[in-house]
């Protein structure tokens, strides 16, 4: 599978953000340091997310999606749209509950706004740990489903970022 790719561009205040090939948790930390810059933007309107060249989406992926669709919707801004012809992403999008977040639409669009490759760095261990614990938290909070399936995984995350409960730093 082609590894992923996120580009971005923004013209006007709305955000295009694309998906390209299988999209992972290795370019999470850009991936939210770039979620961070975005929304400290006063012209920040709307985003759209255009995954019509996404071979895959992983979860921590989209649980960035998901913080930016609440931040978004939580700025009074409309529902995100999501550009996909990939009926195994839509039906993933389906089964996580993004409806309540998102709406999906088959259209292909071209944009002003021109995205480019966002430029990113190999998170270190920790960094990216800590950047898929929250991701995964933000999917949970969407739904029960969500809280079910990926409870397991994010108590597991949390010993591991907990330092405290280290092996190293036990007393015995």
């Amino acid at each position: 599978m082609q590894s992923g790719q996120i580009m971005v561009g923004a013209h006007e205040g709305i955000y295009v953000i694309k998906l390209v090939g299988d999209v992972r948790l290795n370019l999470c930390t850009s991936f939210d340091n770039f979620i961070d810059s975005m929304f400290q933007h006063d012209d920040f309107d709307d985003v759209v997310f255009d995954l019509h060249g996404a071979k895959g989406v992983d979860s921590t992926t989209l649980g960035l999606m998901a913080k930016i669709a609440i931040r978004a919707l939580e700025r009074g801004c409309e529902k995100p749209l999501v550009l996909t012809t990939d009926q195994g992403i839509h039906h993933l999008l389906d089964a996580m509950g993004f409806d309540a977040l998102i709406e999906i639409s088959e259209e292909h669009r071209d944009y002003a706004a021109d995205p480019k490759p966002l430029k990113c760095k190999t998170p270190d261990e920790c960094a990216a740990r800590e950047k898929v614990l929250e991701a995964h938290r933000v999917l949970m909070s969407m739904n029960e489903h969500n809280a079910e399936t990926f409870r397991d995984l994010v108590h597991t995350l949390e010993r591991e970022c907990d330092p405290l409960d280290s092996p190293s730093t036990r007393m015995h």
